[in-house]
């Protein structure tokens, strides 16, 4: 009798595989979804905008496939800032965890906090969330190595560390109604007051936060028990941060201490920067590189090894910063495909099939499939909120609840999206393989959808408003 063959189980592939086969798989819909197009139109507020009553067919402007790789290094080049931050707050982190002054700190942290994940996680994910209801994630890409070195300290598991940014993260961004570029945006082209709608927005905050610090928790507490549980439990067993005894490293001396305080005031110094002074990605990887330098003449480095030790540490990155590079390419072939309006205007038609009493959560839904394609809030934003806009004074529902809409789809739909920046980024620098995070994060989704239809559905009904 011959041998039979061993049955090899299924290897889920490489992130950038999965990419690359969104890529084609966006390339394909070029030659099968019909070209359309809104006109522009500049409204009241200076805002460019689609005109909702003028989309129009266009001749099929398929993509051609031996284009593929041109249209990636577009996206190279038009999100070089986000990988250059991604990049050298690699090297800022490479340079203090090299020290052992991060181990030693962790280390005393998560001695007087251990067993207290009930209490760590929800102050955590609510401090994210409060920052964050005002900046994009994408800008703590570089905490996610951080976070991770805390979780595992603690017992944890790296889906634990890279969670508390991005769920954290993902609630402010959301819910909160404050992000210049999404639901100000939105209210502005939708002609509602803007910064209005605040107090449900609060309650839509605090319900999002329990129902995912529950979920959070749940899982914290299932792998501490068994930490066979985790979905990264193979990952973590090998890496270093697990290995680490962190009495080995010893005290916190000065040069230690000073490394610390080098790491505390860039992060501070970034955030306040972001939230109080209009910087930018730019303004972020400058600081991270000067952080890293100064981290190295801390040490002790000789400029030589000061420049070797950085470019090691932006290699630990390079695959982090390479993903979001390459995600910007699934945009540019859709909309150079001109189906990229297609998929808005009939996403609008699908609105007209769903009852009255369900149109807010309906409205909700088809926002959720439009951000499945396009990721930018901004974009999202004066591509649908033209048509979502009157087309609620059409259905009966206010326009502020067409803005809740679409700030719950655009902004939750970015922690599933293999093409997210910040998902990716995040994922990346805390070394998570996107197929892990998925089976952790498929059914926490589900749960903010049906949340969402809940929290829309209310709104719907108590005519929320002031619009």
């Amino acid at each position: 009798m011959g041998k039979t063959k061993e049955k090899k189980p299924f290897k889920m592939p490489h992130s950038m595989v999965i990419m690359v086969i969104i890529i084609f798989a966006a390339t394909v819909l070029t030659w099968l979804v019909p070209a359309g197009e809104f006109d522009r139109i500049v409204n009241a507020q200076g805002v460019e905008v689609v005109d909702p009553n003028s989309f129009h067919w266009l001749e099929r402007s398929s993509v051609n496939f031996l284009l593929i790789p041109y249209y990636i290094i577009l996206s190279l080049k038009s999100k070089a800032n986000l990988m250059y931050v991604t990049m050298f707050a690699g090297a800022a982190f490479h340079m203090i965890a090299k020290s052992g002054a991060l181990q030693v700190a962790v280390g005393g942290v998560s001695k007087r906090i251990q067993n207290k994940s009930y209490i760590f996680i929800p102050v955590m994910t609510t401090l994210f969330a409060v920052i964050c209801s005002t900046q994009a994630v994408n800008h703590f890409i570089a905490f996610s190595p951080l976070m991770v070195v805390i979780a595992l300290a603690m017992g944890y598991d790296s889906i634990t560390g890279v969670s508390i940014i991005l769920l954290g993260g993902a609630i402010g961004f959301s819910t909160a109604g404050l992000n210049i570029n999404t639901a100000i945006l939105a209210q502005q082209i939708s002609d509602v007051p803007l910064y209005t709608g605040l107090p449900y927005r609060a309650v839509c905050f605090v319900v999002y936060l329990v129902v995912t610090n529950i979920y959070l928790v749940r899982y914290v507490m299932k792998i501490t028990k068994d930490p066979t549980a985790s979905y990264v439990y193979d990952i973590d067993m090998k890496r270093e941060e697990k290995k680490a005894d962190f009495d080995s490293f010893g005290s916190m001396d000065w040069r230690k201490g000073a490394m610390m305080i080098a790491l505390v005031v860039t992060l501070v110094g970034i955030i306040v920067g972001n939230m109080g002074f209009g910087w930018d990605l730019e303004e972020d990887a400058a600081w991270f590189l000067a952080c890293g330098v100064i981290m190295g003449l801390i040490m002790g480095l000789t400029p030589s090894k000061i420049a070797s030790e950085m470019i090691t540490g932006c290699k630990s990155m390079l695959g982090a910063a390479m993903l979001i590079g390459v995600a910007g390419a699934i945009a540019g072939i859709m909309d150079a495909g001109k189906i990229t309006d297609t998929i808005v205007w009939a996403a609008g038609e699908a609105l007209s099939f769903a009852p009255d009493f369900l149109m807010g959560p309906a409205m909700f839904l088809v926002n959720v499939l439009v951000a499945m394609i396009i990721v930018s809030g901004s974009g999202m934003a004066t591509a649908t909120m033209p048509i979502m806009a009157p087309l609620a004074d059409i259905l009966g529902v206010t326009r502020q609840t067409a803005v809740l809409a679409f700030t719950f789809a655009d902004g939750f739909c970015n922690y599933i999206l293999p093409h997210s920046s910040a998902l990716m980024g995040i994922l990346g620098a805390g070394d998570v393989p996107y197929d892990r995070w998925m089976k952790f994060m498929g059914k926490l989704f589900l749960i903010w959808v049906i949340t969402g239809c809940i929290l829309v559905g209310i709104a719907q009904m108590m005519k929320y408003g002031p619009v």
